[in-house]
């Protein structure tokens, strides 16, 4: 029913100024469209809406990934010099590697935005 309907990840936030600095400043997201109820973001071929909610930040699982391929290690690298801080997690059966978390090839990343929402980098989806 669904499988060939295109998802958007949609995340709530608290301060859509401060939204808007981190999703388009720090990320690189561009606007695609703006309305009272939200911002819609293109993000490669997908989608991300932003909106604001009193509920922000309350999820305590990723919110949204984005695959980056081999360009992981860059990827991070320019997150960092924007500010972003990563989280680290203790889980059976991963290692860390500084602030990357590595299961055989396939290499994560968690960060948060400014009201929490936890993000996710990885090189393979």
């Amino acid at each position: 029913m669904l499988g060939d309907k295109t998802a958007v990840a949609t995340i709530a936030v608290k301060d859509m100024d401060d939204a808007k600095k981190f999703y388009e400043g720090t990320l690189g997201l561009s606007q695609d469209k703006e309305s009272p109820g939200g911002i819609m973001y293109k993000s490669g071929g997908s989608h991300v809406f932003v909106y604001p909610s009193e509920f922000a930040g309350s999820n305590k699982a990723t919110a949204a990934s984005w695959g980056v391929g081999e360009d992981m290690d860059k990827i991070m690298a320019g997150l960092k010099a924007k500010g972003v801080k990563f989280e680290q997690y203790d889980m059976p059966g991963v290692k860390r590697e500084g602030d990357m978390h590595v299961i055989g090839n396939l290499k994560a990343a968690w960060f948060k935005d400014p009201d929490g929402n936890t993000l996710n980098i990885v090189n393979q989806m």
